[in-house]
């Protein structure tokens, strides 16, 4: 059985993964609600199979995302931030 745990989420962003019990989570999903604007690509070798994929989103949506993931994986001191319980941190308090 699996919930979703969310990572960040906003009016029209979410960004979660499948929490199951006693299993790190492996993979991660993003939804947009009622995009104003998007773009999805895709690229695929003769053969069929998908060679790339690109999704454009807002700068903003990316931003929000961005800073979710950075405080829940615990990586703000590998972009120079906080890494204890500093402001700004995922472990601090004041938040």
């Amino acid at each position: 059985m699996s919930t979703k745990a969310s990572i960040t989420a906003g009016e029209r962003h979410h960004l979660y993964f499948q929490e199951y019990l006693n299993t790190e989570p492996k993979n991660v999903f993003f939804e947009l609600t009622r995009p104003r604007e998007f773009t999805i690509s895709k690229e695929t070798t003769r053969d069929g199979v998908i060679d790339n994929l690109v999704v454009e989103i807002p700068a903003e949506i990316m931003d929000d995302i961005a800073i979710a993931w950075i405080k829940k994986r615990k990586l703000q001191g590998a972009v120079g931030g906080p890494v204890g319980n500093e402001w700004g941190s995922p472990d601090c308090p004041w938040e």
